[in-house]
């Protein structure tokens, strides 16, 4: 039988007002049927909205470091179901249990880091130039924010923005993806057992085109935090600036891996491989372009081919496998489209790109990993993010020429480099226009307690995780005191 999931607003379980729902399916096998969600509209979205403005004075009153407490409680409950929730994540997203288990400890990690900033949301005194005052800033929740989450990281985002949301003192409305809204539900479920005041937390699920949309255009809402496509990011940052309301959008990459002649081909293949096609390539942060100084441009692309061939495919849930599938039938679409679009562009497809429908795989929306080689900075393949298992090849004259292609993108989230050199590697991260820089490591794979977000047309707004997560929540207020 299938589970019933509700949306939670002031505190309780509740159905969509019109009584919609829809259905979570996992991308491995559309026969299963992770669970029913609620359908919501902007009733629900406005009846959540109202709800967090009216008990976040009451959350706000909770002092700061009792707050944390109870993102520490909150941490322990997961953490006892963490088995549990991982292979909900790995039924709802398609990706393996082994990366489900590690994602859910990154969200366990993320709800103790940020429960620590309760005890350090402190501001500053600072000295007058007039005789007995004193000046001191205090940090003051914003009010009511909205949180927009997508479907590839189903419980870390929605970690990440909750948690800072939750210790500054702000009201909370939470709208996650519906291609795997079953994970947030869990972290709010945590959350709430946990003790956040009823009502300062609200889960509403549904079309981004009426929930998503409610909380962006909404008086009530102080602050929206967006992960997600590049083009609905930038709807959301026009929608904000006509109410001046705060903005914090994190909008993908097309994250550039440099291979120079003096790297290690095995050990860059492996950094490569990693970054490219582990998740799926359903990672903001994957590798899909591939530079490749021009002396080891053929025998990289031979040993990379290699590895690929290597990935076992499958359902997540069984042991042993590489690659779990894309997340639905409209992203595998997009993938294939891709490495045909590159095939008619004039790259070379070298490996790959093959929908897989063998025995029980015919079921899920599985492919192989795709290899592309002799492809120009100017291509499709090059310039649009595919998010998915693509990774192509650009030969460089040398590290300038490397980073001059690694930059002609509008985008600037993740870099990484492969190389020997010390001096290469300074040279790559003091030119390179990206907000995640990574020697000799995986382009994706980053870490919970330092800052996280790009440059250019990826990101928008104050950094995420680390402790600075905090400060998009909070606003300062500058206190003079004569005496």
């Amino acid at each position: 039988m299938t589970t019933i999931f509700k949306n939670f607003i002031g505190g309780e379980w509740v159905g969509a007002l019109s009584g919609e729902t829809f259905a979570n399916v996992n991308p491995a096998d559309t026969r299963d049927i992770v669970g029913t969600f609620a359908r919501s509209g902007v009733e629900d979205t406005r009846k959540a909205i109202d709800v967090a403005r009216e008990a976040q004075p009451k959350w706000a009153a909770v002092p700061a470091p009792k707050r944390g407490e109870i993102l520490f409680k909150a941490a322990n409950i997961l953490e006892s179901r963490a088995e549990a929730v991982a292979r909900e994540m790995t039924r709802e997203e398609g990706k393996t249990l082994p990366e489900s288990k590690g994602e859910v400890g990154r969200a366990i990690n993320i709800l103790r880091y940020i429960g620590g900033e309760g005890a350090r949301l402190c501001g500053e005194a600072i000295p007058s130039e007039r005789p007995r005052v004193f000046i001191h800033t205090v940090k003051k929740p914003v009010g009511v924010v909205g949180l927009i989450t997508p479907w590839n990281f189903p419980i870390a985002i929605p970690a990440w923005k909750l948690a800072p949301a939750l210790i500054a003192g702000n009201g909370v409305v939470l709208k996650p993806s519906d291609l795997a809204p079953l994970c947030a539900l869990r972290l709010v479920e945590a959350l709430d057992e946990a003790g956040v005041t009823k009502g300062a937390l609200n889960l509403v699920t549904g079309p981004g085109s009426k929930v998503g949309n409610e909380l962006v255009v909404n008086p009530a809402v102080g602050a929206i935090s967006f992960t997600g496509s590049e083009t609905t990011g930038s709807n959301i940052a026009i929608e904000c600036a006509k109410r001046r309301a705060r903005v914090q959008l994190e909008m993908g990459g097309k994250n550039p891996t440099i291979v120079l002649k003096d790297a290690d081909i095995a050990e860059a293949v492996e950094v490569v491989a990693n970054a490219a096609f582990f998740s799926t390539g359903q990672k903001c942060t994957a590798t899909s372009r591939v530079i490749v100084e021009q002396p080891i441009v053929e025998a990289f692309t031979q040993a990379l081919v290699e590895r690929a061939r290597k990935f076992k495919i499958g359902n997540g849930l069984e042991t042993g496998i590489d690659l779990g599938p894309s997340v639905d039938e409209g992203q595998l679409k997009t993938v294939l489209d891709y490495v045909d679009i590159g095939r008619k562009e004039g790259a070379s497809l070298l490996y790959g790109g093959a929908r897989v429908s063998d025995g029980a795989l015919a079921h899920g929306f599985f492919s192989t990993p795709a290899v592309l080689g002799n492809v120009t900075p100017t291509m499709r393949i090059a310039q649009e993010e595919i998010f998915g298992p693509v990774a192509a090849i650009l030969p460089a004259k040398d590290l300038d020429h490397a980073v001059q292609i690694a930059n002609g993108i509008r985008f600037g989230l993740s870099a990484s480099i492969c190389t020997r050199s010390l001096t290469s590697a300074f040279e790559f991260v003091n030119r390179i226009e990206a907000g995640l820089v990574m020697v000799n490591l995986p382009s994706a794979g980053v870490e919970y307690q330092v800052p996280f977000g790009g440059s250019k047309q990826s990101s928008i707004g104050m950094r995420e995780q680390g402790s600075l997560a905090v400060d998009f929540y909070t606003e300062i207020k500058t206190v003079y005191m004569k005496y």
